[in-house]
C-alpha cells in the first residue's frame, strides 16, 4: 500500500512569519503535534509541538550566562507569552523529512520511527506540499481496519466502565419493573433468565420481589459489577440469585430445569448480528410450555428516519469525579442484504471546562432487527401469542415497557411479549 492511499490531502500548513501563538491554536484545535511550514507551495520547514515546548528552557548560551535563574522552572512557564509573540521562522526545523505519494505506506512508518516523530509531509515531484501522513493513518490501516469490529464482550467491557456507570437505573427500575410484575403475576412466573443481564439491576430487583433469577452476560466486567452489587441483599435474595458469565450455551449445559420466564433487555437481541434466529431458539428452548419470552429492541427506523441517524447525545458528570462527559450514539444506515446496522459510540471529556478531548469510540455491528422480522422469527418459533408495545427513551429517561402502542416513526423501543405455545 502506497502513502496516497492513506495519506490526508487536506493539509494545515503556515508560512515563515505566522505568530507561534496561532500555530498552538491550530496544533490544539485540530488535535495534531505538528504542521508545514511553506513559502507559497514549497516546504521551508516543519514545527511541532516539541519545537515549542523548547522554548521554555535555556540556550546553552543562556544557561552558562545565567544558569540559576534558567533552573528556576516556575519562571520558565512565564515566558509563555514571550514565546506566543515569536514568528515561527525563529523556532521551526529546518531539515525536514518528506515522502512522496508513491513512497509504501510501512517506508513512511519507519522514517517516523526512525526520526521520532509523527508526521510526515508528502511532496509531489515538484518537492510542493500535497499531502500528509501520521502514524494513526498508518496504524488505522494496517491494524484498525483490520479488526472491522469491536467485539461485543470488549465493547460491553468498555461501557461498563463508561457509559453505564452514570445510567439512571432507579429510574429504569421504576418504570420497567412494574410491567414485568404484571405480566409475571399474569402468566405464574416463578423463575427468571435475565439474558444480557449487564450489571444486574433487573435480576437483583426481581430476587428482592422473590424470584429465583440467573442473570448471564458475556462481559465480564458486567458480572464483575453485578456480583458486587449482589452483596448488598439480604440471605433470602441473594441464595435466589445467581450470575453467570457465558452465553446461552453455557447456560444450557448448567441448568436443566426450565425458566417461566426469559428476558432481553436493552438491545442485547440486537448484538448478535448473525445468529439472531439461533439466539431465539436457544433461548425458546430454555423456557417451559406456556412460558414468557420478553423483547426490548432500539427501534432503528424511528432513529434512521426520525433522528437523522442520532440516537442521543447527552452530558453527565458522573458521581465522585469533577470532570463532565458527553455520550454521543448514532447509527449507520442498515445494510438490507445481511439485515446488519452498524452503531457508533463516542465519550468526550472535559477535565477542567476549558477544553473537549476524546475519551474513545467504538463501532459495534448489530442486527438490524424490526417489528416485522422479530415477528416472523418467533412465529417461524411456533409463539402463537405476541404483543407488541412502543416506548420512549431520550438516552436519560425511561419508560413503561407495556402500555403504549408501539409507533415506528415516535416509539424509541420496540417492546414485545411472547407465550411459547
Amino acid at each position: 500500500m502506497k502513502v496516497a492511499d492513506v495519506m490526508s490531502k487536506h493539509v494545515d500548513a503556515v508560512s515563515e512569519n505566522t505568530k507561534v501563538k496561532d500555530v498552538a491554536l491550530l496544533i490544539f484545535g485540530r488535535g495534531i503535534n505538528g504542521v508545514p511550514v511553506c513559502k507559497g507551495k514549497k516546504i521551508v520547514g516543519f514545527v511541532a509541538e516539541r519545537d515549542i515546548l523548547a522554548q521554555f528552557y535555556p540556550s546553552l548560551a543562556d544557561f552558562a550566562e545565567d544558569p540559576f535563574r534558567e533552573g528556576n522552572f516556575e519562571d520558565m512557564e512565564a515566558k509563555v507569552d514571550e514565546i506566543f509573540e515569536l514568528s515561527v521562522s525563529k523556532i521551526m526545523s529546518k531539515s525536514v523529512t518528506t515522502v512522496t505519494p508513491n513512497t509504501p505506506m510501512l517506508r513512511a512508518q519507519s522514517l517516523m520511527f526512525v526520526n521520532r516523530i509523527g508526521r510526515l509531509p508528502v511532496v509531489d515531484q515538484n518537492k510542493n506540499l500535497v499531502g500528509i501522513i501520521a502514524q494513526g493513518d498508518v496504524f488505522r490501516t494496517a491494524v484498525g481496519d483490520k479488526l472491522l469490529f469491536t467485539e461485543n464482550e470488549d465493547y460491553n467491557d468498555w461501557l461498563s466502565k463508561t457509559y453505564y456507570t452514570t445510567v439512571d437505573n432507579e429510574d429504569r427500575l421504576r418504570h420497567e419493573i412494574p410491567d414485568l410484575l404484571k405480566i409475571f403475576s399474569k402468566t405464574n412466573v416463578k423463575s427468571v433468565i435475565d439474558i444480557g443481564c449487564g450489571t444486574g439491576d433487573h435480576s437483583i430487583d426481581l430476587a428482592r420481589r422473590g424470584f429465583d433469577v440467573v442473570g448471564v452476560d458475556r462481559s465480564e466486567e458486567m458480572i464483575k459489577e453485578a456480583s458486587k452489587k449482589k452483596q448488598s441483599l439480604a440471605k433470602g435474595p441473594l441464595e435466589r440469585l445467581l450470575f453467570v458469565r457465558g452465553g446461552l450455551e453455557d447456560v444450557q449445559q448448567r441448568f436443566t430445569k426450565p425458566f417461566d420466564a426469559a428476558i432481553i433487555l436493552g438491545n442485547t437481541l440486537s448484538h448478535n448480528p448473525y445468529n439472531v434466529q439461533s439466539f431465539l431458539k436457544t433461548t425458546t428452548n430454555l423456557l417451559r410450555d406456556k412460558g414468557v419470552l420478553v423483547l426490548q429492541v432500539t427501534n432503528f427506523n424511528k432513529v434512521i428516519r426520525e433522528g437523522n441517524r442520532l440516537l442521543s447525545f447527552n452530558f453527565t458528570i458522573p458521581s465522585g469525579e469533577n470532570k463532565e462527559h458527553a455520550f454521543l450514539e448514532f447509527y449507520d444506515k442498515p445494510n438490507l442484504r445481511d439485515r446488519t446496522i452498524l452503531k457508533t459510540f463516542a465519550i468526550l471529556t472535559n477535565n477542567g471546562g476549558k477544553r473537549w478531548k476524546s475519551s474513545g469510540v467504538r463501532n459495534s455491528l448489530m442486527a438490524y432487527n424490526t417489528k416485522d422480522t422479530i415477528r416472523k422469527r418467533l412465529e417461524n418459533l411456533g409463539y402463537k401469542k405476541i404483543l407488541i408495545y412502543g416506548g420512549k427513551f431520550d438516552g436519560k429517561h425511561w419508560d413503561y415497557l407495556f402500555r403504549k402502542p408501539f409507533k415506528e416513526s415516535e416509539s424509541d423501543w420496540l417492546n414485545i411479549i411472547a407465550i411459547k405455545s
